[in-house]
């Protein structure tokens, strides 16, 4: 569980700079200049993302379980949200979408479905550590990112319906090829129900 905590701090953390030093953050980038900052920022995030994967293999092989087995219908609300999820996370990459003019942080949003889905959707210490500090993370990120472009003035372009229509594919192609096959076979735990 050590492992886990370790690189949810070390990924988390990177990744609440802005949210809690971004005068800090705006100044080390000014004295270390983008690259270096995106460079340490991307080392960082990735030793962070593996020590997360690396630490909850590990929880996983001794769980400790919180509360019985959720009934098999939270598993299809959580394969709900988190298709979702994968869609407003494309949104936030395709150009001039109106998810992302609506929403204006969609990918953070989608984090919290994700994150929401799964701590309702499993019973163990570990997914509620790992889950529930991502969707702490995502709350706390969303509403700073909000106070940050009302104090910026931020303008999101306006969407289009194609732009729309393409960011929904692409989400939804990539949630089917994450859910009927990646899942399973990278983490060992089918969402769709369906054997190994």
């Amino acid at each position: 569980m050590l492992t886990l905590v370790v690189g949810l701090l070390l990924f988390l953390g990177v990744h609440s700079v802005r949210v809690f030093a971004d005068g800090w953050r705006t100044a080390m980038v000014a004295r270390l200049g983008e690259k270096a900052w995106k460079g340490g920022y991307a080392l960082v995030s990735i030793v962070g993302f593996g020590l997360i994967l690396w630490g909850f293999s590990q929880a996983r092989q001794q769980p400790v379980v919180l509360w019985p087995t959720p009934p098999v219908w939270v598993r299809h609300v959580t394969a709900l949200l988190v298709l979702v999820a994968f869609v407003l996370v494309v949104a936030a990459y395709v150009p001039r979408n109106q998810l992302k003019a609506r929403l204006h942080h969609p990918m953070v949003l989608g984090v919290k479905l994700w994150a929401f889905g799964h701590l309702v959707a499993n019973n163990t210490l570990a997914d509620v550590v790992l889950f529930g500090a991502f969707l702490l993370w995502a709350v706390l990120d969303f509403s700073a990112a909000r106070k940050r472009d009302r104090l910026q003035g931020t303008v999101y372009a306006a969407g289009i319906a194609s732009r729309t229509a393409l960011t929904v594919v692409m989400g939804v192609v990539a949630w089917a090829v994450f859910a009927f096959w990646v899942h399973a076979h990278w983490l060992g735990v089918s969402p769709m129900g369906r054997s190994l």
